[in-house]
């Protein structure tokens, strides 16, 4: 009698102490960990099809969280996605809809850019804030590029920014020494995203027993390529041990908002005439994308970053957080396989092409700097321990300002009634619903772009379908997604009630955020 009696006491503490620790883990508010890739493609990661790039850590996260197949970025380019993530609102609702400081205007242009502001205006809540005043410890290492006031991110609500560095690549490139203030101390040959990792686990360890946020935000895989020298030698192996990959290593897209429009068969026939042979923009407005991901500097660049993520999981699950630590793994834009035409009379010697060209986007079509899905669909994946579900994959479209409502509500706030979000919060879709209440996703870019050779535009996604409408000759182009992701069969002369459908819709909701539009060009 008396053993039993012992072994109830035994078995009721043994409850009463796991009981407790479930308690202690639900009541302390969860860690957030905000993985930033810059110029990340859609399909540069293996759990989303690549077959070169090796991403065994960020495969790993996606088998124990949720990983979106549809999920976008607010803009072609970083800083508008930036902006957006900070906000919950559209980059047209913070005019700040290029990147910083943007791209000055060309005599070629019919349309002026719009001017835009240099930062996210100070007087409106931002996620740090927020955090930072419901007692989180806040902290951005990487890149910032949202304004270049040297107190910007301590104005935005962050406690420390490592580096003091305000533009949107790194100053000396990704080998030590970096030129950029904070990180003046260091070894020769170390890596930059290596370091950056460094300083976060450092961070992770220092704030362990308070709740904090922590913007990772890493430079990679943006320019200058330059892999880590160890991979770049194991992917030059790699790709010497496998096959050649079959089709053209570069296609022509021209601009859909041409008079005159040029199909995919004469684009194609194009490459044959050797006034089509080098790389720059062309007489017929064309441009060359990359096809086929062999870029050994770049898989360098990618494998170092999954690295990163690596060390951050495996640094929570020492420190004994990895339950109660957010983990969101994202990107600003599509993959880099059209280059950068910032003047538009560069041409790119063929030494050149991989420090220009850094990935291929396919199935995709585009890639930074356009507003096809090679542009604006990018890699997504939320860890929420204990209570979001782990392994799913959702299809479910979702959008750079949802971030804001998302992290909000995962860690238990009110959003503030006077700061209303234009994204919505994905926490159903972390628990299984299907679905989400809104009846479209918008972009509005009035800009030319340094990459491709496009018309400024805006585009709406609402449902399967996605429209594009350009500003210089208002072109429209419809693509149904679910049937035709890569973006080839335009349903815009077929389904003309959808179009004005889509068209209303989308210029509804410029005037409903202010959205500013271009003037003339004299």
């Amino acid at each position: 009698m008396k053993n039993l009696i012992q072994f109830s006491i035994i078995i009721l503490l043994m409850l009463f102490f796991s009981n407790c620790a479930k308690n202690s883990i639900e009541m302390k508010s969860p860690n957030v960990i905000f993985f930033l890739v810059d110029d990340i493609g859609w399909s540069d990661v293996g759990c989303y099809g690549s077959e070169f790039y090796e991403t065994p850590n960020i495969d790993k996260l996606a088998s124990e969280g949720v990983r979106f197949t549809d999920a976008y970025s607010a803009c072609h380019v970083c800083s508008p996605t930036r902006a957006s993530i900070l906000t919950g609102k559209y980059p047209a609702s913070l005019n700040l809809t290029d990147w910083l400081p943007g791209r000055r205007n060309f005599s070629f242009q019919k349309l002026k850019n719009v001017e835009i502001n240099q930062y996210i205006p100070y007087d409106i809540s931002t996620l740090p804030k927020m955090l930072k005043n419901n007692g989180y410890k806040t902290a951005i290492i990487g890149k910032w590029h949202l304004g270049e006031d040297d107190d910007s991110t301590l104005k935005q609500g962050f406690d420390s920014h490592l580096p003091d560095w305000n533009k949107g690549w790194p100053k000396e490139g990704y080998y030590f020494p970096y030129g950029m203030k904070g990180l003046e101390v260091g070894d020769e040959g170390e890596y930059l995203t290596d370091r950056l990792t460094d300083e976060a686990i450092k961070y992770i360890e220092h704030n362990k027993e308070t709740p904090f946020f922590l913007y990772l935000s890493h430079f990679a895989v943006h320019d200058p390529i330059e892999g880590r020298k160890d991979l770049v030698k194991k992917y030059s192996n790699k790709l010497k041990g496998n096959d050649p990959p079959g089709g053209e290593p570069f296609i022509l897209e021209t601009n859909p908002d041409e008079k005159k429009s040029i199909t995919r068969i004469e684009l194609d026939s194009l490459l044959e005439d050797n006034k089509y042979k080098g790389y720059k923009i062309f007489s017929n407005g064309s441009v060359k994308i990359k096809q086929h991901q062999d870029n050994v500097e770049f898989a360098g660049m990618v494998e170092s970053m999954d690295e990163s993520l690596g060390r951050i999981m495996k640094k929570l699950k020492e420190l004994e957080l990895d339950q109660n630590t957010v983990v969101i793994f994202y990107s600003d834009n599509g993959g880099m396989s059209a280059a950068n035409f910032y003047f538009p009379d560069r041409e790119i010697s063929k030494k050149e092409i991989d420090k220009a060209f850094s990935t291929s986007n396919l199935p995709l079509r585009g890639g930074k700097g356009w507003m096809y899905e090679g542009g604006i669909r990018v890699p997504l994946i939320i860890k929420w321990p204990v209570k979001g579900l782990q392994g799913v994959v959702s299809n479910v479209p979702v959008t750079s300002p949802d971030f804001f409502p998302t992290i909000i509500e995962m860690i238990g706030l009110e959003a503030e009634n006077n700061n209303q979000k234009e994204g919505i919060s994905m926490v159903p879709l972390l628990k299984g619903d299907q679905k989400l209440e809104r009846e479209a996703i918008y972009w509005h870019f009035p800009h030319y772009s340094n990459h491709g050779n496009q018309s400024p535009g805006g585009v709406i996604r609402s449902g399967d379908y996605k429209l594009l409408e350009y500003y210089e000759n208002n072109t429209i182009q419809l693509f149904n997604l679910a049937e035709d992701p890569g973006e080839q069969n335009d349903l815009s002369t077929k389904e003309p009630e959808r179009v004005n459908k889509l068209r209303l819709l989308l210029t509804n909701w410029r005037k409903n955020v202010n959205a500013k539009m271009m003037s003339p060009n004299s």
